[in-house]
């Protein structure tokens, strides 16, 4: 009974809140019947025309979406927000004078981010999940970070993750605890970047960051109906987020269309001197930059490759469902599919992963500064501040991993210099040649997610597989539900540094199906409070 009384206390004090930093979104209410101070589903350009049509201000903008965390997030068990950023609202209020001063917005302005808890955000704890880093708050940004700021955008909350970013499956935390799926509560969210996925998905937030080293912008997006871009590897800047194997580490946007993913892409790609792999990336952004390419005919006269070494491995049968409708619906929106096969994919794909966990932690760990509670992954350990889960990762990392920042191990390259993954590259390109498309698809996991605590439910992922390895980017939309409302993803694989060709391609299949829709239990909460008299 005290536990019915807290929520509703709690409710009301928060739909207190809620009215009191009320944001009409006119264009949505004519749309949609929203209410008042309603910000779920909203778009960057949803808030941007509320912004200067004077619907609301950026401060009461903020405050409606701390509103939503505040009734949903624990209340419900979501438990996707790690902490909020006190210095939000006070942001909020510098970019109403600038705006009322100046008359223009910035790029991002006023857009609310939910930063995974592995980037360094000067001033707000970063812990990468990990109880030995609790209460450690950088003085610097993640150089990711620092180019939303830069554009506009405000840092509203650090979202929970998998610890050290071990687990493709679940996102559980010492810090935190676990995440939970907000299309279904009691499945998973996947892995490592699930919080920034849950909390985006519900509108906690209008637009996330995530991480990828090996799964985890794409399989999270998938399981949540997010759109979710791996870019190639040397296009974004790491410095600041802390690694897992850095050969392989990406961050990227996770957001609820493409249009957003790709004005965060716009802002964050190029080189940066602090991350030495960008320099890769030098003079392959478009002039203009990433939205020009948002055609919703973008895949009218397109060549796509329908990669069956993937979408067939022991699929379950909705997604597979799923995904021959996709199939279609790409023949529909004017695109030529064709199916296709990399000669010896086992053979090409093989021992691509490297053990870089000690070698990498360990130079971010130092490089934090005297301030940092732990030192390097040792520390950790001897703390036993860590879940149990990731005490064997901890332990193999330990045992295996590169001892020095400096140390090189044979096959443990970077993306352009390691002879294995370019071989790994060349051969899929060499199809894509060959066959003459612009992109392979497949489905992102050939499962739906699994429930809490079934170890033997995580199966079907498939964006483990090339991507990371190669350094391609690789992009997934929401391909439709599966049983109980659960999600799927459409993947999308492009050649390197053809984000352009993936943003045409991933925007045409999104406008032509509109898969994406909000989690039913998370409604919005004038309409929640209404259903409640």
């Amino acid at each position: 009974m005290r536990a019915f009384f807290h929520f509703w206390f709690s409710f009301l004090l928060v739909f207190a809140v809620a009215w009191l930093s009320g944001c009409t979104n006119s264009a949505q209410e004519q749309k949609d019947e929203k209410s008042a101070f309603e910000v779920t589903e909203d778009s960057i350009e949803d808030i941007h025309n509320a912004l200067e049509r004077g619907d609301c201000s950026c401060e009461q903008l903020v405050g409606a979406y701390l509103a939503r965390i505040a009734a949903y997030d624990q209340p419900t068990k979501l438990n996707s927000i790690v902490v909020t950023n006190p210095a939000a609202l006070g942001t909020a209020r510098q970019l109403d004078a600038e705006y009322r001063r100046s008359k223009k917005m910035r790029p991002l302005h006023c857009i609310p981010v939910i930063v995974k808890d592995n980037y360094n955000t000067a001033g707000l704890q970063t812990a990468a999940g990990s109880a030995a880093l609790k209460g450690f708050a950088p003085t610097t940004d993640a150089t990711m970070v620092k180019a939303l700021k830069a554009a506009g955008a405000i840092v509203l909350a650090k979202s929970n993750m998998a610890e050290w970013a071990f687990s493709p499956m679940v996102t559980i935390s010492s810090i935190a605890g676990e995440t939970r799926n907000p299309y279904n509560l009691d499945h998973v969210p996947a892995g490592s970047s699930g919080g920034t996925a849950a909390a985006v998905a519900t509108s906690l937030g209008a637009v996330g960051l995530g991480t990828d080293t090996g799964n985890s912008i794409r399989g999270p997006s998938s399981h949540n109906a997010l759109v979710g871009f791996r870019p190639t590897l040397g296009l974004l800047s790491r410095a600041g987020i802390t690694p897992l194997y850095l050969r392989n580490d990406t961050g990227g946007p996770m957001t609820r269309t493409v249009a957003d993913a790709t004005r965060l892409l716009e802002v964050m790609a190029g080189p940066d001197p602090a991350d030495p792999l960008t320099a890769y990336s030098a003079g392959k952004v478009p002039q203009g930059g990433y939205r020009q390419f948002l055609d919703k005919n973008g895949l009218k006269g397109a060549r796509i490759g329908v990669l069956r070494t993937l979408s067939e491995r022991s699929p379950d049968p909705q997604v597979k469902a799923l995904f021959e409708k996709a199939v279609a619906d790409l023949r529909q929106a004017g695109a030529e599919v064709v199916d296709v096969e990399i000669p010896d994919f086992a053979k090409v794909s093989k021992d691509q992963w490297c053990s870089v966990f000690k070698r990498d932690v360990n130079a971010y760990l130092a490089e934090l500064g005297p301030t940092s509670p732990v030192k390097n992954i040792n520390e950790v350990l001897a703390s036993g501040k860590y879940s149990a889960y990731i005490k064997e990762n901890l332990q193999d990392e330990l045992a295996n991993g590169i001892a020095t920042a400096t140390t090189a191990t044979e096959g443990c390259g970077e993306a352009y210099t390691d002879p294995r993954r370019i071989a790994f590259r060349n051969a899929v390109t060499a199809v894509m040649d060959r066959y003459q498309v612009g992109a392979l698809v497949y489905p992102t996991w050939n499962n739906p997610p699994a429930k809490i605590g079934d170890f033997k439910g995580y199966k079907g992922d498939n964006s483990q597989l090339i991507a990371p390895h190669t350094g391609q980017p690789a992009f997934t939309v929401p391909m439709g539900f599966t049983y109980e409302n659960l999600p799927a993803g459409l993947q999308f694989l492009g050649r390197s540094f053809d984000e352009a060709k993936l943003i045409k391609y991933t925007y045409a299949y999104e406008q032509a199906t509109r898969h994406r829709k909000a989690p039913a239990l998370f409604p919005a909460l004038l309409n929640k409070a209404e259903k409640a008299k």
